[in-house]
């Protein structure tokens, strides 16, 4: 079964690079416990730190597009980030409730 949500973030991660923009996928690959969006949620982000879906909402994603956006920077293809309960940040990035979400990043072109 085709997800037309997906299908959507990626005719438009698809409009971008044909506009010459760097994009990065972001996908959720593992969640524990409490999580805002369930693994294979996934997420675009272009250098200009624009971005389409979502993959867990608050300040959570605000990390993932300051990571995207430092890859593409540092001219990295992938990067695996985790957001953890455990984190001395864990109440900055959102994940106070006690979830756990691991993030895949990775340049599309």
């Amino acid at each position: 079964m085709k997800n037309s949500f997906d299908e959507k973030i990626l005719e438009e991660a698809n409009d971008w690079i044909k506009a010459n923009k760097k994009v990065v996928l972001a996908t959720v690959i593992q969640t524990w416990g409490s999580s805002p969006r369930p693994t294979g949620s996934r997420m675009i982000v272009n250098e200009n730190g624009d971005f389409s879906g979502s993959v867990s909402g608050g300040c959570v994603e605000s990390a993932v597009v300051r990571e995207c956006i430092k890859i593409i920077k540092e001219n990295k293809p992938f990067k695996k980030i985790e957001f953890k309960v455990s984190n001395e940040s864990a109440w900055e990035a959102g994940l106070s409730c006690g979830g756990e979400i691991v993030v895949y990043l990775e340049e599309i072109n």
